[in-house]
């Protein structure tokens, strides 16, 4: 299968180009490498004749048409998106822009070729989303989130995602363009940019900086290492249901300030520091704006439909996270000079 994956140079993105092509897929990679991106993610696959780059905005309606006729993709898996949150409470536009915008040029782009080329029934377009479409939870283990949840945004990053979930569903309801989608829990593990909470946890510590929690840190979250999300993703794509959404979590939930604990646990573990614990580092600064209490996904769906499950504990997969980071400083360092990394955003007096 030739996928056409875009956002390929970022965190997920790559993840997936990864896998891919060790599976034994095509994969053409379009990004516009804006502050985010890092073809360093994918050098390990770069050279194999199954890889392609393409450098071009999905804005760009005109160069998604080229790509199309160029490489004649078997599917689409949509990854490309502004994602941080705090960077969207400064500046919402680039959001709009990007995941609304470029959705759409990438529907309508996928829409003409699919058509052009005879409606296929084999091609797919997988648009691939974020359980924060969802809202707030309550502190109720009970209660999670499932493919038929509301969706309530609560900040520009995730009004932007959500929208661009509705435009996919209207472009299969509408011109039943081939779509499946998924929502997934917050993901983490190599290759994550520096400016997430898991890597600035990590990198703070070995520099022995503050280790900043929003805040009371009892914001909870489920986390989903990302090759296991990588695995799902790649599963949904070929498996999933024409027409269906796919919510994918680790079945990790826990509070910002346990998971900064149990960092700074493995850090001790690890990369023991001379002057003292890393917990000793923690600091609590003033929350953001709209920061929702909980997330928490019910991933029956693609368990029971496809048969997936998350391979790594929570535990497991942050030692494993804390151990690439320290052997890679060589990838995340040059990372810090980029714009806004290390800087507080997302937070307006």
């Amino acid at each position: 299968m030739k996928i056409l994956v875009t956002g390929g140079a970022g965190f997920i993105g790559s993840a997936v180009i990864r896998l891919a092509i060790q599976r034994g897929h095509s994969v053409v990679n379009v990004d516009a490498l804006t502050y985010a991106a890092c073809l360093d993610n994918v050098k390990s696959v770069s050279s194999s004749p199954n890889y392609f780059f393409e450098q071009v905005d999905i804005c760009d309606r005109a160069g998604l048409d080229t790509i199309f006729a160029k490489h004649k993709p078997n599917a689409v898996m949509h990854l490309a998106a502004e994602s941080h949150v705090d960077r969207s409470i400064d500046k919402p536009v680039n959001f709009i822009h990007t995941n609304i915008i470029g959705t759409f040029n990438m529907l309508e782009s996928a829409l003409n070729y699919w058509q052009e080329n005879g409606s296929y029934k084999e091609f797919r377009f997988h648009h691939i989303s974020t359980d924060e479409v969802f809202g707030s939870l309550p502190n109720d283990p009970n209660i999670q989130f499932t493919e038929d949840s509301r969706y309530e945004p609560n900040s520009p990053y995730s009004a932007s995602k959500a929208s661009s979930d509705h435009l996919v569903r209207a472009w299969h309801e509408t011109y039943c363009l081939p779509v499946v989608l998924s929502n997934c829990s917050n993901n983490y593990g190599p290759f994550h940019f520096p400016e997430k909470l898991i890597p600035v946890i990590i990198i703070n510590a070995l520099a022995w900086k503050a280790l900043p929690i929003y805040g009371d840190g009892e914001n909870v979250r489920d986390w989903l290492y990302v090759e296991d999300h990588a695995d799902a993703l790649l599963l949904t794509l070929e498996n999933g249901i024409i027409g269906s959404s796919y919510n994918i979590g680790g079945g990790n939930e826990c509070n910002n300030l346990e998971l900064v604990k149990k960092l700074c646990k493995i850090l001790d573990r690890f990369a023991p520091s001379k002057q003292g614990s890393y917990a000793e580092l923690i600091t609590f600064v003033d929350d953001r704006p709209g920061h929702d209490a909980r997330y928490a996904i019910d991933a029956s769906r693609i368990r029971n439909e496809l048969g997936w499950r998350p391979s790594l504990t929570l535990e497991e997969g942050l030692e494993k996270t804390v151990l690439w980071y320290l052997k890679n400083q060589d990838w995340w360092r040059p990372l810090l000079y980029r714009s806004g990394v290390g800087d507080r955003l997302g937070y307006k007096n």
